[in-house]
């Protein structure tokens, strides 16, 4: 019997020989992803290696960070992509969040994604190995299609229990988070099982791995399963995969093993991720803006958990309440099935699909004294603008729940 890692099966498989952890290897990629800023700084070490890129076909570039242009500066670096993508014959993407567009169309499980962007372990919930790089890192693997990896120790995170009404994954990732702490997981690979992940669907476990990124690991992973199965149908992509595990005598660095019945609402505090207390603790704090979005928690299922709480009621007078589809997808699922016109109704401003406010460029900039609570990622100090002003980190239920009272509040009230 094997004592192998999920991710040492994957990266085994990528190097054509079987490695053990701490092993140097260069391996061969499936996907290389890059967005709007991050391609602009690859182009020139790019143009130092090489004339073309491997195969622009596994290539995805996305305008998404700061899209559609808010400044002549963005407009004229969007314009420089754009040639370098055709003379290159590579696709850019225009569909919302690089992440999730990925999950949505292109990711499958076993694969290795190598994204010159800090949140790409996003795709982990699908069952790839996808690991955020630089961007010089990213003109390596356009050129050659390889990148050299050192294989990384893992963490098992064993999910157990069922959430209560009003608790959801990303109260689960912030737990999770104060748990491990800002670096707790720095190079490691954060493999969640446990009898409760077979519940979570795939959107569900998109929040877990794309929170991973935070706690500083490598990479999350959710082995794929029969969820993933009915996710990829759903899609209206179905592949046959093999439903890769660790082996049963795996040697992991750390296992914890979390009873999520008992978790609640979370909210983690300015400025740093792993600052989260329930929001019992915070509730009745005084806001300015909500923002629903990111690639954390703003699709489809996300609308729909903030609509039943908000079905009916209006926004706060004088809370600006921003909702900002993760991508193109979700956003005609939004007009589809009548959320986005009911936010509208509600007293929210509908953005575009994409990043938007999430990390302070456009369409929702902090000013000086704001607080908002936010569905993203960070919220440290100066991310989503000012640095004066402060981010609260929550779920899309609690969001929906503050932007009805103008102040932070527990969504369980909401709940039918």
């Amino acid at each position: 019997m094997g004592n192998e890692t999920l991710a040492q099966k994957i990266l085994s498989a990528h190097a054509g020989r079987n490695l053990s952890v701490g092993d140097m290897a260069v391996i061969s990629l499936d996907y290389v992803l890059a967005h709007d800023t991050t391609t602009a700084w690859a182009i020139e070490p790019f143009r130092k290696i090489a004339q073309k890129v491997f195969d622009p076909s596994k290539i995805f570039i996305f305008f998404d960070h700061a899209y559609p242009a808010p400044s002549l500066q963005v407009a004229d670096m969007h314009r420089q992509i754009q040639k370098f993508c055709a003379e290159q014959g590579i696709k850019i993407h225009y569909d919302g969040v690089c992440h999730q567009v990925m999950a949505e169309k292109y990711t499958y499980p076993n694969t290795f994604l190598l994204g010159a962007d800090s949140h790409t372990p996003t795709g982990g919930g699908i069952g790839a190995m996808c690991v955020g790089f630089g961007s010089t890192d990213a003109a390596i693997a356009m050129a050659t299609g390889k990148i050299w990896v050192r294989v990384p120790q893992t963490i098992r995170i064993d999910l157990e229990g069922r959430l209560r009404p009003g608790v959801y994954p990303k109260d689960v990732i912030l737990g999770i988070a104060k748990e491990l702490s800002s670096e707790g997981a720095n190079y490691r690979v954060v493999e969640f099982g446990g009898s409760a992940i077979g519940g979570f669907d795939v959107p569900s476990r998109l929040t877990l791995t794309n929170m991973c990124a935070e706690i500083g690991a490598k990479t999350g992973i959710v082995p794929g399963d029969s969820q993933t199965r009915a996710y990829l149908e759903r899609q209206g992509r179905p592949m046959p995969f093999q439903e890769l595990r660790s082996d049963v005598r795996a040697e992991f660095e750390q296992v914890f093993s979390i009873d999520i019945s008992k978790a609640e609402p979370m909210v983690a505090l300015p400025p740093d991720i792993d600052r989260d207390v329930p929001v019992s603790q915070v509730e009745g704090t005084p806001i300015t803006q909500v923002f629903l979005g990111s690639c954390t928690n703003c699709r489809i299922e996300d609308l729909a958990v903030a609509y039943g709480i908000m079905k009916g009621k209006k926004v706060k007078e004088g809370v600006k309440f921003i909702v900002t589809p993760a991508s193109r997808e979700t956003y005609e699922q939004g007009l589809m099935n009548g959320f986005l016109l009911e936010f509208s109704k509600m007293g929210a401003t509908i953005a575009p699909p994409g990043c938007g406010a999430c990390l302070g460029r456009h369409m929702g900039v902090l000013g000086d004294d704001d607080v908002c609570v936010s569905t993203s990622n960070r919220n440290f100090t100066g991310r989503m603008g000012s640095p004066k002003a402060k981010i609260y980190l929550a779920s899309p239920a609690t969001a929906a729940a503050s932007a009805l009272e103008g102040k932070i509040a527990d969504p369980r009230k909401y709940l039918h």
